[in-house]
């Protein structure tokens, strides 16, 4: 019997979900911890899922970014609760290219560009205002001219070490699937709920 590949079950679960879910199905947890093992946790947005892992983007001077710089593994959770459906993801996590992040930053609404050179992630500010007011500079900055990606901003890649399936059922006699990758081979255990 030829076991499921997890990538592909994970795109066709990702697109039963932005078919059924309310919300964004690309929402993810991504927990991180810092050099010393302090945990930290915080919602993320997919952006690509490939052979190649799973990525996404944010400011490289945040808390997260400085997380993965000292600690560079991380994991992830997708719950959708329509579908009664999760996935956890974990693995090594790796800078996307610069080619890569400039494909993605090129094809954001051209706000979330602005916003991405006005916004110090995570830095205190004092009040709404501030974060108008850095945006409406960027604009000036920028004019009608294409907004080039900040230095400051890109990707990252959570490559899988394990990827896990889970989906309720009644009773809590839950389905609960582990594919775990050793080299380059997927490896499948059923896992008790």
């Amino acid at each position: 019997m030829q076991l499921p590949d997890p990538m592909r079950l994970f795109q066709e679960w990702l697109a039963e979900a932005r078919d059924r879910e309310k919300q964004d199905a690309t929402a993810m947890a991504l927990a991180t911890a810092d050099a010393t093992g302090r945990p930290a946790v915080r919602m993320v947005l997919l952006k690509q899922a490939d052979a190649r892992g799973f990525v996404f983007y944010t400011n490289l001077a945040s808390p997260k970014a400085d997380d993965l710089r000292a600690n560079p593994r991380a994991e992830l959770c997708l719950h959708w609760p329509v579908l009664e459906r999760q996935v956890r993801i974990a693995g090594a996590v790796e800078a996307v290219s610069d080619a890569e992040a400039d494909a993605y930053f090129a094809s954001r609404p051209r706000l979330s560009q602005l916003g991405a050179w006005a916004s110090k992630q995570s830095k205190p500010m004092n009040g709404r205002s501030a974060l108008e007011q850095a945006v409406a500079k960027a604009a000036v900055r920028f004019g009608v001219q294409a907004v080039p990606r900040p230095s400051f901003w890109s990707g990252f890649r959570v490559v899988p070490r394990w990827i896990e399936f889970w989906h309720q059922r009644p009773f809590r006699h839950h389905d609960r699937q582990r594919f775990t990758r050793i080299g380059t081979e997927w490896h499948h255990e059923w896992l008790f709920p």
